[in-house]
């Protein structure tokens, strides 16, 4: 027994008990308890981040183990909480939540009834006999986060940030370091930006607009592509926004003359932050500033849910494997094409593997790859990193734009010198790339022995599942469309939008990829040899079975996926 007791000498409270019931070695539980106060996280979630235990199994032993009661949160009456006996901060950052108080008792939810030192701050908060009660570890989250969200609370991003100060009477003075603090928390436009900004990001939105005009005001999100108005605050506060924006995202508030470029993050978790891409242009009434939100996390749910068919993520797959030449994706702004690109390198992303990346500027931080915002002012253009990129011992590059002869030649010699080039262009379609690519000045031997393969894509927005109807659309109007005779067989059903609250009323949600993947055939070497044209590349490619936009498109008709009307809109042919 004195064995055993200088063994667990380093660890304690949960991590122990696991480790003397044997649902984890006693090295195990001590690694996993260092690695949680390092990550700054608890232990309870460091476990389940290895997904060797569930929730509720890891619940039912801690309230055997500690002899505490077990309650499923779920069945709990969310009006019920003591939300005003602690702050909602304390109960984000140390995972416990008030239900109820019974004479000078307090009952506390908590997935971890060892966490003396967060059990001790409530105690202290609240001057209470704190009882603890376990419950499940991802329901507590879930439902601390939904109280945070509703109560539109700081989550530790802006508050913390440098000179956050917001004085909404001009010429008062400034307050002291002392109450700026207290005054940023009960600043309306700091709570106002977290309120659209936290809103956004729950709704999925993708950018933000901050519109003055001379008699009005308003905010705008791009949801699934499409832009709609959701408030108009008073005229007055347009400056106090502006201002309080560009501090948030380091930008010169004094300079109100010329376009800037800027950064902000917000942490939601501390697993979780959001990423802002932040513009703002001078206009006649003031200045409109669009925010970008790059969320990383649609990098990492995988190439299966970027829409391919299970034949083009195949192609796609093949040339991303190959050691060396150069791979295009292509279409408009804001169809898709860096989150491709960023999937793809998180695919290739491996130890053994030296990335790096050039782009004006980077959307999406990815661990592990060495990423270069160029500067053309500096003199860091694109080409001048893909020559540093040359000298550092690269296996993928991947280059944000090509925009003129100097980067694509670059590129393509990059590519021709055992290395995989991932690039974008921007063309209407696959075809046009490539004499795009002869256009501005490359030799045709170059683009034939290079280019592997071209992807173009569009998105297309998903019909909402709750409420999507079957249409009743006539075969002339899907001959009309591109389907054949044979595709009007009878087996599928086309669904068009109604609208319900899930979906805002559009009959949309979310976004779906539309691709056309031309991988590049000896015979489009030799037309590109040749010095053919788009039309005859696009020959070849129907001959081989390519599917254009209009066409993988319909399959997503066929699918239920989308309508006939957003296909039609989208592709445009």
């Amino acid at each position: 027994m004195a064995t055993h007791a200088t063994s667990t000498r380093n660890i304690s409270g949960l991590a122990r008990a696991m480790a003397q019931h044997g649902l984890m070695s006693e090295q195990e539980a001590e690694n996993q308890q260092l690695q949680a106060q390092q990550a700054g996280i608890s232990f309870v979630e460091k476990v389940l981040e290895g997904k060797r235990i569930t929730p509720a199994k890891l619940a039912l032993f801690a309230s055997r183990a500690f002899g505490v009661p077990l309650m499923d949160l779920t069945s709990f009456d969310a009006d019920h909480y003591q939300r005003d006996l602690i702050d909602l901060k304390i109960a984000q950052a140390r995972r416990v939540l008030p239900l109820a108080k019974r004479g000078n008792r307090l009952y506390v939810a908590t997935s971890d009834p060892a966490n003396l030192q967060a059990l001790e701050e409530v105690r202290f908060k609240t001057n209470l006999v704190v009882e603890p009660v376990v419950v499940e570890d991802d329901k507590l989250a879930q439902t601390i986060a939904r109280m945070v969200e509703a109560s539109g609370a700081t989550l530790r991003d802006v508050s913390n940030m440098e000179d956050l100060e917001v004085n909404l009477q001009d010429g008062s003075p400034a307050p002291s370091s002392d109450e700026e603090s207290a005054e940023v928390e009960d600043a309306p436009v700091v709570k106002y930006i977290q309120k659209i900004l936290l809103d956004a990001i729950s709704a999925g939105v993708s950018d933000i607009h901050f519109e003055p005009y001379e008699k009005y005001y308003r905010i705008r999100y791009r949801l699934d592509g499409i832009l709609m108005e959701v408030a108009q605050p008073p005229l007055a506060i347009k400056d106090k926004v502006a201002s309080r924006i560009k501090v948030i995202s380091k930008l010169d508030i004094s300079e109100k003359r010329v376009p800037q470029d800027g950064r902000m993050k917000l942490v939601l978790s501390k697993t979780k932050a959001i990423d802002f891409r932040v513009s703002t242009l001078p206009t006649l009434f003031g200045e409109k500033i669009v925010m970008r939100i790059l969320d990383s996390s649609g990098v990492k749910l995988g190439i299966e849910a970027l829409g391919y068919d299970p034949d083009q993520q195949q192609h796609l797959l093949k040339a991303i494997g190959r050691p060396y030449g150069m791979i295009l994706v292509t279409g408009p702004t804001g169809s898709g094409k860096t989150v491709s690109l960023y999937t793809c390198l998180n695919l290739l992303n491996q130890p053994g593997i030296n990335i790096s990346t050039a782009e004006d500027p980077a959307e999406i931080q990815l661990p592990g790859v060495n990423q270069v915002n160029v500067n053309d002012k500096a003199g860091l253009t694109f080409a001048a990193a893909l020559r540093a990129f040359l000298r550092q011992d690269p296996d993928i590059i991947m280059v944000g734009e090509i925009r003129d002869l100097e980067t694509a030649d670059i590129a393509i010699k990059a590519a021709q010198t055992g290395h995989l080039v991932l690039s974008t262009l921007h063309t209407n379609d696959a075809p046009t790339t490539l004499i795009r690519l002869l256009n501005m000045g490359v030799a045709p031997f170059n683009v034939a022995s290079s280019v592997i393969m071209i992807t173009a894509q569009r998105l297309g927005r998903k019909l909402c599942v709750h409420c999507k109807k079957p249409e009743d659309i006539p075969p002339e109007a899907l001959l009309r469309a591109g389907f054949r005779e044979e595709d009007l067989d009878g087996t599928w059903q086309p669904y068009g939008p109604i609208g319900c609250d899930h979906c805002k009323g559009t009959g949309y949600k979310g976004r779906v990829g539309i691709y056309q993947v031309l991988p590049i055939s000896d015979d489009m070497r030799q037309v590109i040899m040749r010095g053919g044209s788009s039309i005859e590349i696009a020959e070849v490619a129907r001959a081989e079975g390519v599917r254009d936009l209009r066409q993988s498109g319909l399959l997503k008709v066929r699918s239920g996926l989308t309508s006939l009307e957003e296909i039609e809109a989208v592709t445009n042919e």
